[in-house]
């Protein structure tokens, strides 16, 4: 490399570390709300593309003055929006390696180094969330895909069960029945689409979002033994709920199905001793999904696919071409993915794991229920305002008497910027929802949440 070209690097990263670090000490004070929005960003974004090159420096430059006005806080300790986690230290810089090393983690022996954390950090999770030591482990970019990947590799596992080719796709297949609970999540949704499953057929919820059980074994009944494959919840997006796994994963193996937990956030709860009775039987499924950008707090992009059979994993998700490097017997990073080439996504989870450590694991799931809880009181001593949900992890649910006046809460709390949570509408009724999901949301930035939503209720009058 020129000399010139090293010295480039060095000033476009310097400009980056001295804005990124001005962002990320800022994230406690500053409003969270984005001051401007897409429209107004592309405004102060040049039009079209310049015909001559520009200086490193100033590209930076030209990037931050453009976009910083419409960036969302969302690492904020106040920020509870969309299940969005803040991000440890160690899991930042780790991410900054994996761009500057610039891997194509596809292929193990091209990619020894990253392959090989990866590997470990998959061991760690398996090990935290206490799931088959031997299970195939994938870093895609996050649920949704994590749920796609297993989805495809439950397909062609019970298309290869009852004799069929899944090579031939589901057209060749004998109709596979895809269930999951009412409240199932818009992710599972999308992905048995993608998969060629369809949208799951809903048979049945409680009023926290748990899983009908006996609808869930009337509906495996009705066809006898055709394959079936059953989507469970751990962590229901508006209750935080879980579903009683230790009755639906029978009854669903005993008529033969495949079982998959979509565990977004809440697959967390394994690794903590006071939430892991929410998951018990959890590990008796055959795959898994779930998020590192939630809740383990690295940076997005981060969803992991699980899947107990690392075989029938890697039949479904992997690739093989005479130009692709392979090892006799060894499984590829993309052989556990729906991609051939990406980043190294599991080194921020390395990089998290190994600076908590177990006891740290734990003590972050501990504080992110403890904020949920404490968040859910300071909330019901407010006048008029009611938590719906039972607050059993991390998501806590608000409704301020009618819909206008929740909606008008929402709407000033997010102009205002102290906090910013989303609004939503449960069981038919308007609601304001906090998802607790950064490691940073303590004492004081619970106190600072309650103390908004107080001025927020007496503002829109919610009280009178």
């Amino acid at each position: 490399m020129e000399h010139g070209a090293r010295s480039d690097y060095g000033r476009a990263l310097h400009a980056a570390h001295r804005h990124a670090m001005a962002w990320l000490d800022s994230l406690d004070e500053r409003p969270i709300r984005p001051e401007l929005g897409a429209d107004a960003i592309l405004v102060r974004l040049r039009a079209e593309l310049p015909d001559e090159a520009g200086d490193v420096t100033d590209v930076v430059e030209e990037l931050v003055a453009a976009a910083e006005p419409g960036l969302m806080a969302m690492g904020s300790p106040r920020f509870y929006g969309l299940v969005t986690g803040g991000t440890y230290p160690a899991a930042l810089a780790a991410d900054w390696l994996v761009s500057a090393w610039d891997q194509n983690t596809g292929p193990r022996q091209a990619a020894a180094a990253t392959a090989a954390v990866e590997e470990t950090a998959a061991r760690w999770l398996l090990d935290v969330l206490r799931l088959p030591p031997d299970s195939g482990v994938g870093f895609s970019t996050g649920a949704t895909s994590a749920n796609l990947g297993c989805l495809i590799a439950a397909r062609d596992a019970v298309i290869r069960e009852r004799g069929g080719d899944p090579t031939r796709g589901v057209h060749d297949a004998p109709p596979i029945r895809f269930l999951a609970g009412d409240a199932v999540h818009a992710s599972v949704v999308l992905a048995g689409r993608m998969s060629g499953l369809g949208a799951p057929r809903t048979v049945g919820a409680d009023a926290q979002g748990r899983i009908d059980v006996d609808g869930l074994a009337r509906a495996l009944h009705e066809h006898g033994d055709a394959p079936a494959i059953v989507a469970l919840q751990a962590g229901d997006v508006h209750s935080g709920a879980f579903d009683d796994f230790v009755a639906a994963v029978e009854v669903a193996h005993l008529a033969g199905a495949w079982v998959h937990i979509d565990g977004a956030f809440g697959l967390w709860a394994a690794a903590s001793p006071r939430t892991r009775h929410l998951v018990e039987g959890v590990s008796h499924a055959d795959s898994w999904a779930t998020d590192a950008h939630k809740t383990l707090n690295v940076p997005y992009d981060c969803g992991v696919a699980i899947v107990r059979d690392d075989a029938a994993m890697t039949a479904a998700l992997g690739a093989r071409a005479a130009y692709l490097p392979a090892m006799p017997g060894v499984r590829d990073p993309y052989d556990h993915v729906t991609e051939m080439s990406r980043r190294a996504r599991g080194v921020p989870v390395w990089a998290a794991l190994r600076s908590l450590g177990r006891q740290g694991v734990v003590r972050l799931i501990d504080g992110l229920t403890d904020a949920a809880t404490a968040l859910a009181a300071g909330f019901r001593a407010i006048p008029g305002l009611e938590v719906l949900n039972d607050v059993v992890f991390t998501q806590v649910c608000l409704a301020a008497g009618d819909d206008a006046s929740t909606a008008a809460l929402g709407e000033w709390l997010r102009a205002e910027g102290t906090v910013w949570a989303s609004s939503s509408t449960w069981h038919g009724r308007t609601v304001v929802r906090f998802a607790v999901s950064n490691h940073g949301t303590d004492d004081e930035a619970v106190r600072r949440t309650i103390d908004a939503v107080a001025r927020g209720a007496a503002e829109v009058g919610v009280d009178e």
